[in-house]
């Protein structure tokens, strides 16, 4: 894989970003695994249809191959820009998708989102962050069809592990790896 400067540069401050991530609200997610070693997940994009399914850790040893695929399944649609998913985003929605007994694939409506995105809905919409953590990769919007996204929103909420935003509305839930808070949108 060849990476020009630009590339280099926005991974390497990805890396910096999730370097600097608390670890002490993940220590929640991990203690809520109740000690799984193999974490799974299965998901798909709403606007693109693709999806990912599988394994993507062992104990604490996160698959670079399954992160490759999740990054592009979870890219910014609208620009086709791949950007690195921060693994605790991950840890928490595939906690999310345990905690529901759902086997079913969750539906990601927004993983990362490049600045130009972000701008773009932040001028049509009230509830887009100028500073969104989508951006860093640190943030996804999902829901569970067949599933409530109150329950949802529940479930997220009880990992006290980053932020989880309620769009009743839109019939989503926002969860990211920032600090505990909630909101309704």
């Amino acid at each position: 894989m060849d990476l020009n400067r630009r590339e280099f540069l926005k991974y390497g401050c990805a890396g910096l970003v999730g370097a600097a991530i608390p670890f002490l609200t993940m220590k929640k997610v991990i203690a809520a695994s109740g000690g799984i070693d193999t974490w799974k997940i299965a998901f798909r994009n709403a606007h693109t249809e693709e999806s990912f399914s599988g394994v993507y850790r062992v104990g604490d040893k996160y698959l670079p191959e399954a992160f490759e695929r999740m990054n592009y399944v979870m890219r910014d649609f609208r620009t086709n820009e791949v950007f690195p998913m921060d693994p605790h985003v991950i840890d928490i929605i595939c906690m999310v998708q345990k905690k529901t007994g759902s086997h079913d694939p969750l539906h990601v409506l927004s993983g990362y989102r490049s600045p130009k995105t972000n701008a773009m809905l932040g001028k049509n919409s009230n509830g887009v962050a100028s500073n969104s953590l989508h951006m860093y990769g640190q943030a996804a919007d999902i829901r569970l069809p067949g599933y409530s996204t109150r329950r949802l929103r529940s479930v997220a909420r009880a990992l006290q592990a980053g932020g989880v935003g309620y769009y009743p509305r839109s019939s989503f839930v926002h969860v990211d790896t920032g600090s505990v808070r909630t909101w309704v949108s």
